[in-house]
């Protein structure tokens, strides 16, 4: 069965390419998988965000369309979601190409889905023009960096989303305080008592209280590239995706990778060293930050780019799995170190 051939739904009402193989999938065009956001397993987490936004009283409610992935574009009210969120086998296929699901989880979702409520909020209600706001939070005309580097110890931005990501740009500054505002159970008074960062929350909750009850000044239900508009192969999406989020690959580290797996083709039925990695990346991670010190972020960042040259070189294992974690382990302290040393301490955007 191939892709042209096929009808949106098979006889029991799902999709019938839900029970294709990777390899079948990525050849698939986003815009034939002909997702219903209103049927989606993210469907509850919207409601729920709806139901914390009235909790305060706005009547503002983000409108949200499937897309290739998360954004809140500027000057639009609404969320784009990614459409590996709207089916699990799609969620799979996410995991299986990426080696993570962003917002794959009810939690970290309602985790994404607050940040860019954050987006969409200021732009329903232009809150970037107001001076106060630029005073406190900086200028969203600040040009976003390729890179940033994050300081751990700032009190002066609220911790919600990995990597410090309030550290990044103004505009994420204000979306990340907005999400700890927003989110019910995060205490924020006492957690942020004695941060600056309190500053922006008890600003944020003032602005929201005197928003209450006012409809946006912007009501566009503008869909920026929503799926049906996508023409693009699921396998042409990963491969520009793994481009644009992949730091370079340096290839200092092939031949230490190499000596630890093989490409061997008497080892293709192993285990691909990237999987292996990633099932152990917190034990790991863990571990090594007891032996150096170093921050677990700092850690899983050389390890990061360790599994995508893995990836890359389809390296597998060649050796039982505990002296393979144990012998890898040895080999990400040594790297952390030089990594440290060389001054990439770098997030990229």
């Amino acid at each position: 069965m191939t892709p042209s051939d096929t009808s949106p739904t098979s006889g029991d009402g799902e999709p019938a390419w839900a029970g294709w193989s990777d390899e079948q999938l990525l050849d698939l065009r986003l815009c034939d998988l002909r997702l219903d956001l209103k049927r989606s397993q993210v469907r509850e987490q919207i409601d729920r965000l709806h139901g914390e936004l009235a909790a305060h009283r706005l009547v503002f409610r983000p409108h949200c369309w499937l897309s290739s992935e998360w954004f809140s574009p500027d000057g639009v009210p609404g969320i784009a979601i990614p459409f590996y969120l709207a089916h699990p086998r799609l969620a799979k296929l996410e995991l299986n190409q990426m080696l993570e699901v962003e917002g794959g989880t009810p939690e970290s979702c309602m985790r994404i889905l607050r940040h860019e409520a954050g987006h969409a909020i200021e732009n329903a209600y232009r809150l970037r023009r107001r001076r106060d706001r630029r005073q406190l939070f900086g200028k969203s005309s600040t040009s976003y960096p390729k890179f940033y580097t994050p300081k751990p110890y700032s009190k002066s931005f609220v911790l919600h989303l990995d990597m410090w990501y309030a550290q990044s740009h103004p505009d994420e500054d204000f979306a990340e305080t907005f999400a700890v505002w927003l989110n019910p159970d995060s205490m924020w008074r006492e957690r942020y008592a004695d941060w600056p960062a309190l500053k922006k929350l008890e600003y944020v909750d003032g602005v929201m209280g005197d928003l209450a009850g006012k409809p946006p000044l912007v009501r566009s239900r503008l869909q920026v590239d929503p799926l049906p508009r996508l023409r693009k192969t699921l396998r042409d999406h990963y491969r520009d995706k793994r481009l644009r989020y992949g730091l370079e690959h340096p290839t200092f580290y092939d031949r230490d990778l190499r000596r630890l797996f093989t490409d061997a083709p008497e080892a293709a039925n192993n285990k691909s060293a990237a999987t292996f990695l990633a099932q152990v990346r917190k034990e790991v991670c863990r571990k090594v930050a007891g032996w150096t010190g170093e921050y677990r972020y700092t850690i899983d960042r050389v390890l990061e780019d360790m599994i995508r040259r893995c990836r890359e070189l389809n390296l597998r294992l060649a050796s039982p799995e505990e002296q393979a974690k144990m012998d890898f382990a040895v080999l990400l302290t040594v790297q952390t170190m030089n990594y440290l040393h060389s001054g990439r301490h770098r997030v990229a955007l």
